[in-house]
């Protein structure tokens, strides 16, 4: 997308005017962020490492958040 270097504020805004989510596993992300201002919903991997046997286990859970994901809103899916 061409996004490399945006940091978090302009990344989550340039997402939102492409997309209904932004996935990450940053878990200081919300509290760097004005969570009721973010104009797209959050979704945060809470694994013990970003690898993805590690973050395949939380597939389920990520695909059910998904699929009753509203705009704006911050979601946790924890390991």
């Amino acid at each position: 997308m061409g996004w490399s270097g945006v940091k978090n504020g302009a990344l989550l805004a340039l997402a939102a005017g492409e997309f209904d989510a932004f996935l990450t596993v940053d878990k200081n992300l919300p509290y760097q962020q004005n969570l009721a201002t973010l104009p797209i919903a959050l979704i945060v991997l809470e694994a013990n490492s970003n690898e993805l046997v590690a973050l395949l286990p939380l597939v389920p859970r990520l695909e059910q958040a998904l699929g009753s994901l509203k705009p704006c809103t911050f979601v946790r899916i924890p390991d």
